[in-house]
């Protein structure tokens, strides 16, 4: 193993997410990576060794978790000792990048503290030892050195010292960008629950999407993860029960907008991107119904199922017995639709992801749960999918969704009936909640006014 040593360092955002988006993008890049340090869960760096410093550029080039990367070349937990290190750092592993041809600057960054600009001028000037003979240039320079102090994470109380410092040259930054330039502010076409686009980009890498590869969203909505999906290569496809939604029929979700425009659509969402060569279709389309031929085959499924709360769980279907439609009616006929739960929507799911993906592919997908009933056990399961990430974001006080990740592993054999999950009415559950959270509220407040009465009472006594 390559003797560098390299700093990652993470944007402070979505820390549930960091192990199984670089995981998979190590598995995916079949790059090897060793920790220097068993990294904590909730600081923003890991200390890592590659290679190589192009596996380094692979992984960071690729990830929406990772802020930047840097060589590092001394860490400490004082700032004496780091600056003790890099006076005994070897010369000749500074040297390439100390040539009179190039130039330089030196980044000063603190996290978790402020400093004033003549604070942090003070501690670059404190590296004035180091052997670089080119000129200094404040805007892309040819060489980045970059000094980081490590406050914790509590902004209101910050040591006094740092925790950690380290330096180093910076190599790379990662796809931070790419979740601004894909903003939904800005965006031609989006609906009530569309997905945000970091969570976008960390699901398509979930999936190990590359060049070439057929991705599917069964339940596309306005189609914020084709979008994350195509940005990597993949050709995308999706089908939703939706027909007002994929027509952009239905009310504006931005507050400032009084009606769709005609042209909004999936497809106008690819081509702002430059994305449209990727885009394959979008189908009106009931998952609850079989639809595709027997032998086609996916790459990766990546969807975000209906919870029944901002979206309806629906399926074609009707409660009344021996329903039929005359052929006159036939043309203008709109099938009528019934609840679809929870538990027959993800056993259909992971049915129709055994079926339908390639052996390796991945279905990747939100599950929502209340969080003091969560349990393993109670995930969707079946034998030919085994389940390699499970990662939560965290909704409010009682719920949250575990965004799962699924690898196929076999082919489904016709005789094998697959457990179908006794799986919480999320639903039903989420508005008793709410509902008891209401009386609650409610009864405190009429506690609060007899408090009060018996207060003044005794006052006037």
């Amino acid at each position: 193993m390559n003797t560098k040593k390299y700093l990652l360092y993470f944007a402070q955002e979505h820390l549930n997410f960091r192990f199984e988006e670089i995981n998979s993008l190590l598995s995916l890049l079949k790059i090897e990576m060793d920790f220097i340090e068993t990294p904590n869960k909730t600081q923003p760096y890991w200390l890592v060794k590659f290679k190589s410093e192009d596996d380094v550029k692979l992984l960071t080039n690729r990830s929406v978790s990772l802020r930047s990367c840097m060589e590092l070349w001394a860490y400490s937990d004082t700032i004496e000792d780091l600056h003790r290190q890099m006076k005994q750092y070897p010369y000749e592993l500074q040297a390439p990048y100390m040539q009179e041809n190039q130039s330089f600057k030196i980044e000063v960054e603190t996290f978790c503290k402020h400093f004033t600009q003549k604070e942090k001028v003070d501690k670059l000037e404190a590296f004035s030892y180091l052997p670089v003979k080119g000129k200094v240039k404040l805007k892309n320079p040819e060489i980045i050195f970059q000094y980081i102090e490590y406050y914790g994470t509590d902004p209101k109380s910050p040591p006094e010292n740092p925790y950690m410092v380290f330096f180093g040259c910076w190599i790379t930054n990662g796809l931070r960008q790419l979740i601004q330039n894909l903003s939904l502010k800005t965006r031609k076409f989006i609906g009530n629950t569309s997905m945000d686009p970091q969570l976008s980009l960390l699901m398509a890498n979930q999936a190990q999407v590359q060049s070439g590869d057929i991705i599917l969203d069964p339940f596309v909505g306005s189609g914020s993860l084709l979008v994350a999906a195509a940005q990597f290569g993949g050709y995308v496809l999706g089908t939703d029960i939706d027909y007002l939604m994929l027509h952009a029929r239905t009310r504006p979700s931005r507050i400032t907008q009084k009606e769709r425009d005609k042209d909004e659509s999936v497809k106008a969402n690819m081509a702002q991107y430059n994305l449209d060569h990727k885009y394959l279709d979008v189908l009106v389309n009931d998952f609850a119904i079989q639809f595709w031929k027997d032998d086609l085959r996916f790459d990766a499924i990546i969807t975000d199922p209906p919870y029944g709360i901002r979206e309806a769980t629906e399926k074609i279907g009707t409660s009344k017995e021996n329903c039929t439609v005359s052929e006159e009616h036939l043309p203008t006929h709109i099938p009528a639709k019934i609840e679809y739960g929870l538990s027959h929507l993800y056993y259909d799911l992971l049915t129709f992801s055994a079926k339908h993906l390639k052996l390796g592919g991945k279905l990747v997908c939100w599950f929502p749960i209340f969080r003091d009933d969560y349990n393993e056990d109670g995930l969707p399961t079946n034998t030919c999918l085994k389940l390699v990430a499970n990662s939560e974001q965290i909704l409010n006080k009682h719920t949250s969704r575990r965004l799962l990740t699924y690898e196929k592993i076999g082919e489904p054999c016709g005789d094998i009936r697959e457990h179908r999950n006794n799986i919480i009415d999320f639903r039903s559950k989420y508005y008793d909640t709410r509902e008891e959270t209401r009386k609650e509220r409610r009864m405190k407040k009429a506690m609060e006014r007899h408090r009060n009465r018996k207060e003044t009472t005794n006052h006037k006594k």
